[in-house]
């Protein structure tokens, strides 16, 4: 089947390797142009553009996929399906209707839970311990269209939304390669999306990160793994008098009550983002209810660290505040 790929992380990259492996011709990768990155702002190559200059395939970087040019530069690629997986642009009706057999798109949730950007992010946030993958046909309504294939897959209690990303990467590969079979066979299923069910994951903005101390533990763990690696879990580490508070990206912790036994920590009531102890095991805070033990974290211009490394060049006194939402800069 002549297939025209859109997408622009590294989302849909298993399934660009599982679709040319067995013979499905892409004819066209459709991607988000170069932008800067970066401290130095250089033009970065994006992995879909990469992989189409590695295995010859065409590729088309339209600022609006939507306007007439694009529509007819890929109508020219003679496309019998679009294939859209983290593109960021939203296909339009003319679009949608140009291959015979329309579009479709593979989602990183359980439809219709987690309708937006950022549905692995939100699932780890939200504490699930379930979630997948959809394979939809694709509307003018945003994760809307009939389900045509779908796969649950558990959360693992220490998973962060990058290492989840990788997982169900893997298996949405061998899920939209099924849907494709069964499309070119005329032999697909399809079902109506609850509406009764919907809920949704907004796309996530840098200041979203900001760890929330004076919520619960759990929370505070889940939003850790949720923001983790993109846009991170930052604090600001309380400093002495007329420095300035010292911004970290949090990127492991654990629960005080996952510890168990003699080294589960017994702690007297303190204030969210008060740091209890500050050992080489790590540095034990207090939230709104319970104790986050942080395992690892950047500190700002530097690089990732355990715990033990950070206190060893910055020693922490108990009573050191955290700040919490409400007292935080603004990154």
């Amino acid at each position: 089947m002549r297939i025209v790929f859109l997408g622009s992380g590294t989302f849909g990259l298993p399934t660009l390797h599982a679709l040319t492996a067995e013979g499905q011709e892409v004819v066209l990768l459709v991607t988000q142009p170069d932008r800067p990155a970066g401290r130095g702002q250089a033009v970065v190559m994006g992995p879909v553009k990469r992989f189409g200059r590695d295995q010859n395939v065409p590729v088309f970087q339209p600022e609006d996929v939507n306007a007439p040019p694009s529509i007819r530069r890929i109508k020219r690629a003679e496309p019998e399906l679009l294939l859209a997986i983290a593109y960021g642009q939203k296909l339009g009706s003319r679009l949608l209707e140009t291959p015979e057999h329309g579009a479709i798109n593979l989602h990183g949730s359980l439809l219709p839970k987690y309708r937006g950007a950022a549905p692995i992010n939100w699932a780890v946030i939200n504490g699930e311990t379930e979630t997948g993958l959809s394979v939809i046909e694709m509307i003018d309504r945003m994760d809307a269209g009939d389900i045509l294939g779908q796969r649950a897959s558990a959360i693992g209690p220490n998973e962060t939304a990058g290492e989840l990303q990788e997982r169900l990467a893997e298996l949405g590969a061998r899920l939209v390669a099924e849907v494709i079979r069964e499309v070119s066979l005329e032999e697909v299923g399809r079902r109506k999306q609850n509406e009764t069910q919907v809920t949704f994951a907004p796309r996530l903005k840098k200041s979203d990160g900001q760890v929330p101390w004076d919520r619960p533990a759990l929370q505070v763990y889940n939003h850790v793994r949720g923001m983790t690696p993109w846009p991170g879990a930052f604090t600001h580490l309380q400093t002495k008098r007329g420095k300035p508070p010292l911004r970290l990206v949090l990127s492991r912790t654990v629960l005080a009550e996952m510890l168990g036994g003699k080294d589960e920590p017994g702690y007297a009531p303190a204030k969210p983002g008060e740091v209890l102890a500050a050992r080489p095991e790590g540095i034990d805070v207090a939230t709104a209810r319970g104790t986050i033990r942080i395992l690892e974290l950047t500190p700002a211009g530097k690089r990732t660290m355990s715990a033990a490394d950070f206190i060893h060049g910055y020693p922490i006194e108990p009573g050191t505040r955290f700040l919490d939402a409400s007292k935080s800069p603004v990154s």
